[in-house]
């Protein structure tokens, strides 16, 4: 077969870290197959952010496309199960739900359990009503610290959950290393010192490196983080600024030594001006103090931080700086922004790793048959595009979708103006309990209906459907499936004794 100097031959990626060898692991696994050469150019002398250590379930498919054994992967990373987020403080001062990665309920009669619920919830005396969390089995499951693999069969009570990871995002970066190099991915050390683009069409054609040598390519990949060598200081794409609405733009990230028993959930609680994380791991918690720097200073977030932690610091605090956004293209020309050097939205739902797999998934189910594609570039910024506005969307609720006015920061995220999308969604909840659906985007329905109540917006009215059964019959049906569900968590193992034995079966 003869190749035109238009075809694709090699794919660099600039960049380590959790994004390039994503990035890499991947390309090894599905395009190099068919015969692209795949170059990874990384420096030991640039550190990586690598505070992330809290994933979403789609990573879990990610890792079982590319064939990693998820057991020898928990051991590597020190893994814990994550079933959900619990928020607290965010509706109100004192408030606590879970958003859990599975159902609430089942539906009755083609109707989202949730309407029924807000019904028996608007119809309870004395605003004695329990709340919708009492019917998520991922959300008991967190609670009392079990955990058990979900069931296939779709009768089953244990089928109506999924899953992520608690881990060490470096210790995945270097498994996936190992594992891409293994399948002959190329890695080079140095840094990158000059980014040469052709003369005639502006598209990237090297990465020059400290040392003199030029790495050459067909294709780039753009992991170079917050510096965004490729995409914003070669080819000058624009950054479009979100920070009016998602306002915190620094963090504080420690370490701190564990317990015996980590629980399977991942804690966001609301500050004085921004919210701080808790990460349970097996071997200690990573702990961190997102904020708004307009309302607190470096000192008063870290003071908040280590004030909060429950163990002894492993290691001196690590902070960060950064602004909410997105590049205003994440393809330009011959590359394509993979991470943070693509746009940043704060780790409050732990999408950061997600958006690093829809853009390396998307890319390579477009995977062009040249180095400029017109209509697979277009195909892939939309993608892209939706991906990162409904989590926008989404993140920005948390914020808004409040009560509290303690603050200055929380009255002004309180009162702030919302995109039109997100206040249309708020909207056709608050007054029918209808989750708005969509079929490309990260958080569907359940994921919605998590804030909206958690933070008190309950519907005013339910579905039609749910004023013909009948209330006797109704609050049995409630009763029974919370028992049901509350036996079923209660023969579960213990997270700590589920990973033991899960960990221990991969060495025999």
């Amino acid at each position: 077969m003869i190749r035109d100097n238009t075809e694709i031959k090699t794919i660099v990626i600039a960049g380590g870290g959790t994004a390039g060898w994503m990035s890499a692991a991947a390309l090894a696994k599905l395009v190099a197959p068919r015969g692209i050469r795949i170059i990874l150019v990384e420096s030991d002398q640039i550190g990586t952010v690598g505070v992330g250590e809290a994933t979403l379930p789609h990573l879990r498919f990610f890792n079982q496309t590319l064939g990693i054994d998820e057991r020898e992967l928990i051991k590597a990373t020190n893994a814990t199960i994550k079933l959900g987020i619990e928020f607290c403080d965010w509706g109100q001062r004192g408030d606590s739900y879970i958003h859990p990665f599975g159902d609430y309920g089942r539906e009755i009669q083609n109707v989202e359990f949730h309407h029924y619920w807000s019904r028996a919830a608007r119809e309870a005396k004395g605003g004695d009503a329990a709340r919708i969390c009492d019917w998520s089995l991922p959300v008991i499951m967190a609670q009392k610290n079990k955990f058990g693999m979900p069931a296939t069969d779709p009768d089953q009570i244990m089928s109506s959950f999924s899953y992520a990871y608690q881990f060490d995002a470096t210790a995945y970066a270097a498994y996936l290393s190992r594992f891409a190099q293994d399948k002959g991915v190329e890695r080079v050390e140095g840094k990158i010192t000059q980014v040469l683009t052709d003369t005639e069409n502006g598209a990237i054609s090297g990465l020059k490196m400290e040392n003199g040598e030029v790495i050459s390519g067909d294709f780039f990949i753009d992991c170079t983080g917050f510096r965004s060598l490729l995409m914003n200081g070669a080819l000058d794409v624009g950054f479009e600024d979100w920070s009016k609405w998602l306002p915190c733009d620094r963090a504080v990230a420690v370490p701190c030594e564990g317990d015996d028993a980590p629980q399977p959930y991942t804690r966001a609680t609301a500050q004085a001006a921004g919210w701080t994380w808790r990460i349970p791991l097996q071997h200690r918690i990573g702990n961190g103090h997102v904020y708004c720097s307009d309302y607190m200073s470096d000192n008063e977030a870290l003071d908040v931080l280590l004030d909060g932690l429950e163990g002894k610091p492993t290691r001196d605090p690590k902070f960060l700086r950064f602004k909410a956004g997105r590049r205003v293209k994440s393809w330009e020309k011959n590359c394509v922004a993979v991470g943070l050097s693509g746009g940043f939205l704060e780790p409050l739902e732990s999408t950061s790793i997600y958006l690093i797999q829809a853009a390396i998934t998307h890319f390579i189910e477009l995977l062009p048959q040249s180095k400029d594609s017109k209509s697979d570039r277009d195909e892939f910024n939309r993608l892209m595009d939706l991906e990162t506005d409904r989590i926008r969307d989404f993140l920005i609720l948390h914020y808004h979708a409040t009560e509290r006015d303690d603050t200055p920061f929380w009255n002004y995220v309180r009162t702030m103006d919302v995109p039109d999308s997100l206040r249309e969604k708020m909207a056709l909840f608050r007054q029918a309990g209808i989750v708005q659906e969509y079929k490309h985007g990260l958080f569907l329905h359940a994921s919605w209906v998590a804030v909206y109540l958690g933070q008190r917006i309950v519907p005013a009215q339910s579905h039609p459907a749910v004023s013909q059964v009948n209330p006797e019959r109704l609050a049995a049906h409630l009763s029974t499936l919370r028992g049901s569900i509350a036996q079923t968590v209660d023969a579960l193992p213990d997270h700590r004794d589920f990973l033991a034995k899960f960990c221990q079966e991969s060495a025999t």
